[in-house]
């Protein structure tokens, strides 16, 4: 799991780099950010993986030397920093063998994921839609691997893609999805967003005592921030219930960001007066 989280790590150095010409168009440092908090979590990375992981694999006798970098198991963090080198220095000659390793799961998952960022990297939009088609894919790590390639492309025609990811089976690839929809702004995706609340799978416990997971916080806030009116009310009245006192903060930010007001300075007793004060003002008698 520490090689998934460097992996993740050096992918988006990757994309910065100045080797190549081609800019990110999203804050690198929220993103990373994103990607500690998210692949630190060993149980989620464990329940997500699938069967065809453990699939036995065959021999495969390299056709070039980049392919039999990628099929050796990364064992070291350095490894995962020659097959990036080694790919960008090939640039369009490396083309088929990322491919090859993309399509095949004889190849080590960490090292198709560094392929697909690769292939993302070296080819830019061109190879958009053909990595848009791994959000389909059964490994969780390949789905993450082909949103985040997405997001650093700036690719917003994806938007089926993206509402579709919001109820993926794994948290760590909805999580991604979510944040592709941030960054890019895509604001008719809003509705999809604030449905995540309604999705019993980003809820932690027993039926009865369930509680909210991080994403939930981050799905309010997100609503705030494509500015869907229609979740004013609701928060307004979610505001008035102490079951919801674990997300009062961002239903703040939130209905900050929709009233273009921030409410008064304050502890949180303070804040949910205001809003209180205002919910009541709106009750039609």
């Amino acid at each position: 799991m520490k090689l998934s989280i460097f992996l993740l790590l050096a992918m988006n150095v990757a994309f910065a780099s100045k080797s190549v010409e081609w800019t990110p168009k999203y804050k690198k440092s929220q993103t990373k950010k994103m990607d500690l908090e998210l692949l630190t979590d060993r149980k989620v990375a464990k329940s997500t993986r699938t069967k065809s992981s453990a699939k036995k694999k065959i021999s495969i006798i390299p056709a070039t030397p980049l392919e039999a970098l990628y099929l050796k198991k990364a064992k070291k963090k350095e490894h995962l920093n020659k097959l990036k080198h080694a790919s960008l220095k090939l640039k369009q000659k490396a083309v088929p063998t990322l491919l090859k390793v993309i399509k095949s799961n004889n190849y080590p998952e960490e090292n198709r994921w560094v392929a697909i960022h690769m292939l993302g990297r070296i080819m830019g939009k061109k190879s958009a839609p053909y990595i848009s088609k791994f959000s389909k894919h059964s490994n969780w790590m390949l789905k993450l691997a082909s949103l985040k390639v997405l997001l650093h492309l700036n690719q917003k025609q994806y938007k089926g893609i993206y509402a579709r990811l919001l109820e993926d089976k794994s948290l760590i690839v909805r999580h991604q999805a979510l944040q592709n929809i941030k960054e890019m702004k895509l604001t008719s995706l809003a509705p999809y967003v604030w449905k995540m609340l309604y999705n019993k799978s980003n809820y932690v416990g027993l039926k009865g005592k369930r509680k909210r997971s991080s994403i939930i916080k981050d799905a309010i806030k997100t609503v705030g921030d494509l500015g869907f009116k229609k979740a004013r009310k609701p928060m307004l009245e979610m505001f008035r219930k102490k079951k919801y006192v674990d997300v009062y903060s961002e239903l703040d930010y939130s209905l900050s960001k929709l009233e273009g007001k921030a409410s008064p300075a304050g502890g949180m007793s303070v804040k949910k007066h205001y809003w209180n004060r205002i919910g009541i003002k709106e009750i039609t008698i």
